[in-house]
């Protein structure tokens, strides 16, 4: 089966970019837990990939809006004898309304699929990483991140905690051989912008340089992590946009963040 021996959980499995880390992934000869609400997709992505590269691909059916899924999805895997050492946070959603027109229903959801779940995932597999000297967690931020707060939505702020976060993680576990990385893509080709309902008046409106397939994202992505990079923007385009609207420079961030943390034990 798996020539690594190690096994990637991937949230949002069924399409876009969550799709491309499973092939991507399974290719280098990981095993996969693939995560998503669809189950006929999930299914059939599991066997092509199992057979193509003769890796493990078990599914987990889970809708991360629901609380208690992402501790499901661990006791499912615990069950299963699966330790994962490789954790894809890519599952993702937003409102396409004001936020006062909004249900608090639909407003809650996205904070617990964003980053609740985010959160829980990693907390949940977090010691058996530490514990086995390796791991690599991949949270799906982006570029929104470094951009200024978008009128109504919640996604600015979401995207700009999984940065945050991410790089926090990065600094604690990477003594023990564990790295994290905030992925923050820009305009992507995937099924996002259609249950937006956005996806005629982006590609109408925006020029075609700003556009990345999910294969060069999860490419870059990867190696990033693997290079222990704790923030990766993908594209020439968007590290230039995401320079020109962050004054402080990434990696200085990170830096301060590092040596001047007033909270260190």
């Amino acid at each position: 089966m798996s020539t690594t021996g190690r096994t990637a959980l991937i949230t949002g499995a069924s399409a876009g970019i969550g799709a491309q880390f499973a092939r991507h992934l399974a290719a280098e000869g990981h095993n996969l837990v693939l995560v998503a609400r669809r189950e006929e997709r999930l299914v059939a992505l599991a066997d092509e990939l199992a057979k193509r590269h003769d890796v493990r691909c078990d599914v987990v059916v889970a809708d991360l809006t629901d609380s208690s899924a992402p501790r499901t999805i661990i006791e499912r895997t615990n069950s299963l004898g699966i330790d994962v050492d490789i954790l894809i946070n890519n599952a993702g959603m937003s409102g396409n309304s004001s936020f006062a027109d909004a249900p608090f229903d639909a407003l809650a959801a996205e904070i617990q699929v964003m980053i609740t779940a985010v959160t829980e995932l990693a907390h949940l597999t977090v010691p058996g990483m530490k514990e086995r000297g390796y791991g690599r967690i991949v949270n799906l931020s982006s570029l929104a991140a470094f951009m200024p707060p978008a009128a109504s939505l919640l996604y600015t702020g979401i995207k700009s905690y999984v940065l945050d976060v991410s790089q926090a993680l990065d600094m604690e576990l990477r003594p023990y051989g564990v790295h994290v990385t905030a992925l923050c893509p820009g305009f992507t080709h995937s099924e996002f912008h259609d249950v937006m309902g956005t996806r005629d008046a982006a590609t109408s409106k925006l020029p075609s340089i700003l556009w990345q397939d999910p294969e060069a994202v999860v490419r870059e992505g990867w190696r990033a992590v693997e290079a222990g990079k704790p923030v990766c923007i993908p594209g020439v385009v968007n590290k230039v946009t995401a320079a020109a609207a962050k004054p402080i420079p990434t990696r200085l961030g990170y830096f301060l963040g590092k040596t001047l943390n007033p909270f260190k034990h």
